[in-house]
C-alpha cells in the first residue's frame, strides 16, 4: 500500500540533514555500544559513516517508491550490496557480531528520532506509516548483514584451521624446520608432549558422524591439558601436540572413549622442544603399532611400557630371517589371533582363552600347533622373545 502524501512529505524533510544525521550515528550514537570507542577514528569516519549514510538514502528512496508491499527483488539486492560488503570487512577485521548488529539497530533508532524531531502537530499518523517502513526494511537489512557476516567468518574460520593443520602434519612430519618462523602461531617455542591416538575397529560412518566424533574427542584433549591442543584427527585416530609438554591424565584414553564411544589407545611421548618433535611423533606411531601386534588392550602407552618389544621391531640384518619364522603359519590368522593374544595376556592360557571365547584346551590345541609349524618352543624365553620380534617385524613389512 503506498504511503499517504503527508508521510512523504515528512521523510522528505530530513532528507537535508542526511550528512549530519549519519556523522552524529557514527560519533555519537554507536559510541553507547560496549566496544565501539575502541575502533579506529577512520573506520568511524569514513566505513561506518557511509555506511550510515546509505542506510538513511536507502529508507527515504523506499519511502518514495510507489508500491511498498513488495518491491523487486534486484531493487532489494541492490540496497543491500552495501550492508553486505561492510558486513564481510567487519567480519575479516574481527569486528563482534553484536557490535555490528547493535550499530544497525541504533541507526534505525536514531532515524526514528529525526522522523519524530521534524514531525509537526497533526503529522502522528504520517509517523506511524513511516515507522512502520522503517521497521519492516529493517529485518531485511538485519538478515542480510548477520548472514553476510557470518558465510565471511565461517570461511575466515576454515582457512585459518586448514593453515594450522597443514603447519602442524609439516611441523610432525619434519617438513617445518626448528626455530621457523611460523611455529611462534602454534606456541612451541618450549616442551611439548606428542600422541598417537588409534582407534579399535572404527566403524563404518558417515562425514558428518565422523566430524561430530572428532569435535568431542577435540573437546576431552583440550578439557585434559588446559590448553588448546594441535590435533589431527580422522576416523581411525590421528595425532596430537600439546604445547608445554605436560604428563597426560591415566584415565585419558577412557575420556576419550567415553566422549566418542569408541575403543581408544593412546601413546605418549615427550619433545624437550620443537626441533624433537617430528622424531617424538615417529616413536609414538610406532608405539602404537606394537601395542596393536602385540595385543595389547586399548589404553595408555609410553616407550617403557614396550621398551623390549620396541627394541625387538628395529629392522637390521637378521630381520628377514626372524621375520620368516611365522611362515609355517602365516595361511592361518586363527593360530595368529591366538599367539598375540596369548602374548598381551601374558601366556595365561585360561586369559587367553576367555578373550577369544574359546575352550582353555582348545588355546593349548593352537599353541601346539604354533610350536610343532613353526620350531619355536613358545615356553621359553627365548621362544617368547623369537615370536614377539617375528610378529613385530612381519607388520613391519606389511
Amino acid at each position: 500500500m503506498p504511503l499517504s502524501q503527508e508521510a512523504r512529505s515528512l521523510a522528505a524533510r530530513c532528507e537535508p540533514r542526511v550528512n549530519e544525521l549519519a556523522r552524529r550515528m557514527a560519533r555519537e550514537s554507536f559510541e553507547e555500544l560496549p566496544g565501539y570507542a575502541q575502533l579506529p577514528d577512520d573506520v568511524k569516519d569514513l566505513e561506518i559513516a557511509a555506511t550510515a549514510r546509505h542506510g538513511v538514502r536507502l529508507f527515504l528512496k523506499r519511502v518514495n517508491e510507489q508500491d511498498l508491499d513488495e518491491p523487486g527483488r534486484s531493487a532489494r539486492s541492490a540496497g543491500h550490496r552495501v550492508f553486505r560488503e561492510r558486513a564481510a570487512q567487519r567480519a575479516e577485521e574481527g569486528m563482534p557480531l553484536h557490535l555490528l548488529l547493535g550499530t544497525h539497530t541504533l541507526g534505525v533508532y536514531a532515524l526514528w528520532q529525526a522522523l519524530r524531531d521534524v514531525a509537526r502537530p497533526g503529522e502522528e499518523a504520517a509517523l506511524v506509516e513511516l515507522v512502520d517502513v522503517l521497521l519492516q526494511s529493517h529485518t531485511g537489512v538485519v538478515g542480510a548483514v548477520a548472514e553476510t557476516y557470518l558465510d565471511e567468518r565461517s570461511a575466515l574460520e576454515a582457512e585459518q584451521r586448514a593453515q594450522r593443520r597443514s603447519l602442524v602434519r609439516g611441523l610432525l612430519d619434519g617438513m617445518v624446520p626448528s626455530g621457523h618462523v611460523l611455529l611462534d602461531q602454534l606456541r612451541l617455542e618450549g616442551p611439548a608432549l606428542v600422541l598417537a591416538l588409534g582407534v579399535d575397529a572404527p566403524p563404518v560412518e558417515g562425514p558428518v558422524a565422523v566430524r561430530r566424533r572428532l569435535r568431542r574427542v577435540q573437546t576431552v584433549l583440550d578439557q585434559a591439558f588446559g590448553v588448546d591442543v594441535l590435533a589431527l584427527l580422522d576416523g581411525d585416530g590421528g595425532r596430537v601436540i600439546v604445547p608445554g609438554g605436560g604428563a597426560p591424565p591415566e584415565d585419558l584414553p577412557r575420556r576419550l572413549g567415553s566422549a566418542s564411544g569408541l575403543l581408544i589407545r593412546v601413546a605418549a611421548v615427550r619433545a624437550e622442544g620443537p626441533e624433537q618433535i617430528t622424531g617424538a611423533a615417529r616413536t609414538a606411531t610406532e608405539i602404537l603399532r606394537i601395542t596393536r601386534v602385540c595385543g595389547l588392550p586399548p589404553g595408555l602407552h609410553r616407550l617403557d611400557d614396550v621398551l623390549l618389544e620396541f627394541h625387538l621391531s628395529r629392522p637390521d640384518e637378521s630381520s628377514p630371517r626372524i621375520a620368516a619364522l611365522l611362515d609355517p603359519v602365516a595361511e592361518r590368522p586363527e593360530l595368529l589371533e591366538t599367539l598375540r593374544t596369548h602374548l598381551a595376556h601374558r601366556q595365561d592360557r585360561r586369559a587367553t582363552a576367555d578373550a577369544l571365547g574359546l575352550h582353555p584346551n582348545t588355546v593349548d590345541n593352537r599353541l601346539a600347533k604354533i610350536a610343532e609349524q613353526t620350531g619355536i618352543d613358545l615356553a621359553s624365553p627365548r621362544g617368547t622373545a623369537l615370536v614377539i620380534a617375528a610378529l613385530l617385524l612381519r607388520d613391519t613389512e606389511r
